[in-house]
């Protein structure tokens, strides 16, 4: 029989919808699953463990409505090494169009001492029982032995052996405490592959978890040395500190492909799109360092990383953001930025400055880095606006003249706002969901803008109860998008300053517009 472990590809087994939701909050309703796993076959993922189907009816119909719903990967239900567990997956992957079992039980003495309290020999005809059992009614069988890490090698191998003989197809060798060292974990698969009788007919898998961080480090030394199967989630979620990340070692096999020589079925282009999703999903945020997919994965600050990168990509990129479904690489434009950055991000924008203007442009640049962590595109094009296109001696549109709140636990959150509008003086007043909402509400009223607010967040900038805050907010109008910023020990007088601060800016890119229409830029 050929096998995976014949050729040079390894097969991805996703367990996002199994292991992945058992990770603290990371619960699913059966929508959001078929949603994922529908995503997951556009992925190209060759295995889908959609569940544990004798865990719950709502587990039972997860795994039921997934199998119905793929056409190309296996479907695998989680089952114990019990006929009970093993029926019932068998009866909810039934009308999948490649259904599987994966049956487990422990073997390590711990396992076997502290939770099944059964001995060795009762481990290993419970093993052969469930496989040989299983094998009676679909021709995929799975037999992982749990906590394989710190179970004998030696009876790994009589385990194996044995269930091999039985029927099991794959043969999973799980880290499931994250305990195993690369080196170590990548001897243990090579041992069991080369003296289990029969290993030569099996797929040989890993699922290593990232307690010590180093999940997908064992992934790889376990491929390496001859499993021809990862178990992953996305994002690595999962129990404890997770699973091992299914585009961390996608990207590292398909990145090193030099040293390894492995491929994988996976469309890589998706790996973004898919991320995005089980976070949303899940709300479980990615942190913005998380390799690959992270925000700052492909985000390069440093003057001397970003003229490199500028010059020629692979300088500090040994991937492209394009290969995992990002439209492109992204320049953080902060203190640390380079005027060959700025230049650059200028050119993007549409601005072709000469060359004392760009350098005016990037003084007033540094002046808003040293202030802020980040200068966004807005930013930028703000100080455009304001420093090289504003109409000379022109003076703000709008000027907040005074600012009144009320709230309280029984009434309706309300705002006055008294305004100077091109040096008129106008008065307004609204009600609103909070008083915030009620501000910006009255403060849009008077204003006469048809902008939308994208994104307002507020940040202390000192410490204590008298602390000034630091309000910043995203607005657009037309198709253009500028932000604003306001800084108060009162919160809401921030936000209203911050929000006035960015409708001033949305008349100067305005004008600017028009300008270019009328003038040509």
């Amino acid at each position: 029989m050929k096998t995976a472990s014949d050729n040079n590809v390894v097969q991805i087994f996703d367990t996002t919808l199994r292991d992945g939701e058992q990770s603290p909050g990371a619960s699913m309703t059966v929508e959001q699953k078929i949603v994922i796993a529908r995503q997951l076959e556009k992925l190209g993922v060759d295995v889908i463990e959609a569940g544990f189907a004798a865990s719950s009816e709502g587990d039972f119909e997860s795994v039921r409505r997934v199998s119905r719903e793929l056409s190309r990967p296996r479907v695998v239900s989680l089952a114990r090494a019990q006929e009970g567990d093993i029926s019932r997956a068998l009866k909810a992957v039934e009308e999948a169009k490649n259904p599987g079992i994966h049956t487990f039980i422990a073997t390590s003495d711990i396992h076997l001492k502290h939770k099944l309290r059964l001995t060795r020999e009762q481990v290993l005809e419970a093993a052969v029982k469930a496989v040989t059992f299983a094998k009676k009614f679909t021709d995929y069988v799975e037999f992982s032995a749990e906590d394989a890490s710190r179970s004998d090698p030696e009876f790994l191998i009589q385990v194996f052996r044995e269930v091999i003989r039985a029927g099991a197809k794959v043969i999973n060798v799980p880290d499931t405490t994250g305990y195993a060292i690369p080196s170590e974990f990548g001897t243990l698969i090579a041992n069991l592959i080369e003296r289990t009788a029969g290993g030569d007919r099996v797929i040989w898998s890993a699922h290593c978890h990232n307690d010590l961080g180093l999940a997908v480090a064992n992934s790889l030394t376990a491929v390496h040395n001859g499993a021809r199967q990862i178990e992953c989630t996305i994002n690595g979620i999962g129990e404890r500190a997770g699973n091992t990340s299914l585009e961390e070692v996608v990207m590292a096999l398909r990145t090193r492909k030099n040293y390894l020589d492995l491929d994988t079925h996976i469309i890589s282009e998706q790996l973004y799109l898919t991320s995005r999703l089980v976070s949303q999903v899940t709300g479980i945020a990615i942190p913005i360092n998380k390799p690959i997919v992270g925000d700052n994965a492909f985000a390069h600050e440093a003057g001397i990383h970003q003229d490199g990168v500028l010059k020629y990509k692979q300088t500090y990129e040994i991937m492209t953001p394009e290969s995992i479904g990002i439209p492109g690489n992204r320049l953080v434009m902060g203190k640390h930025s380079g005027r060959h950055a700025f230049d650059e991000r200028l050119k993007q924008l549409g601005f072709n400055l000469s060359k004392d203007d760009m350098n005016r442009a990037f003084l007033r640049f540094k002046e808003l880095a040293d202030k802020k962590k980040n200068v966004y595109d807005e930013d930028i094009e703000a100080i455009v606006a304001e420093e090289i296109l504003r109409v000379p001696g022109r003076p703000d549109k709008f000027e907040l003249l005074y600012l009144n709140v009320n709230s309280s636990s029984d009434g309706v959150p309300a705002a006055t706002v008294k305004m100077r509008v091109d040096g008129d003086e106008k008065m307004d007043y609204a009600s609103g969901d909070g008083v915030v909402d009620a501000c910006y509400k009255v403060i849009t009223r008077i204003a006469g803008s048809q902008s939308q607010l994208i994104r307002y967040s507020v940040n202390a900038i000192t410490g204590g109860t008298d602390a000034q805050g630091e309000v910043s907010c995203l607005i657009e109008d037309d198709g253009i998008r500028v932000s604003g910023q306001g800084s108060h020990t009162d919160i809401i007088m921030a936000s209203a300053l911050a929000y006035i601060n960015a409708l001033n800016k949305l008349e100067g890119r305005k004008h600017y517009r028009h300008v270019v229409e009328q003038e040509g830029p």
